[in-house]
């Protein structure tokens, strides 16, 4: 299976253009043929056949053009939802840090904890002992009132799902457009 990268939709373009080319030949090689003889040529089987063809495959070119689009556009919209829910998801973080009073380093930790790293992992980016990352995780279980990592993730995921990331009426505005 041929996967399509949508933001590079450059093998499905030049699909598009391969069989924009062929329609175009095949619509011309019927004209051609059918032009001496009018509608009468259309009594020809091979003829018939040929503009059927040809016809199918402009329609196929003009639906692949419109999903095409709807796909692009589909992507564009899911990457503006993304990058709202990532900001969205940055501010309640940053909100429950302050909440919480966690130092500087302890908010580097907690941040890496979020985004899934190992204990070992967040020492060698910190430069730090595994044990100090593990005292600063301790700390911060503590203070926001978590008994782990996957708790911790849950009380920030349950803040970003119940946080609207687009007002309701600019919601229906975009959906209007």
């Amino acid at each position: 299976m041929i996967r399509i990268n949508a933001d590079k939709p450059g093998l499905l373009l030049a699909l598009i253009a391969v069989q924009t080319f062929c329609a175009a030949f095949f619509l011309w090689d019927v004209m051609s043929d059918a032009f001496p003889y009018g509608l009468s040529a259309f009594n020809n089987l091979h003829l018939t056949i040929e503009a059927i063809a040809a016809f199918s495959l402009i329609l196929a070119v003009l639906f692949e053009i419109r999903y095409l689009m709807a796909l692009l556009r589909h992507t564009a919209h899911l990457k503006r939802q993304v990058s709202l829910a990532a900001g969205a998801f940055h501010e309640i973080m940053q909100e429950h840090f302050r909440r919480w009073n966690l130092t500087p380093a302890e908010q580097d930790v907690a941040g890496f904890t979020v985004k899934g790293m190992s204990i070992t992992e967040i020492a060698g980016l910190r430069g730090s002992a595994e044990g100090t990352i593990k005292s600063h995780l301790s700390s911060i279980y503590h203070k926001a009132g978590v008994t782990g990592r996957g708790t911790l993730l849950s009380l920030l995921i349950d803040d970003l799902v119940e946080t609207p990331l687009v007002p309701a009426d600019e919601e229906r505005a975009q959906h209007q457009a």
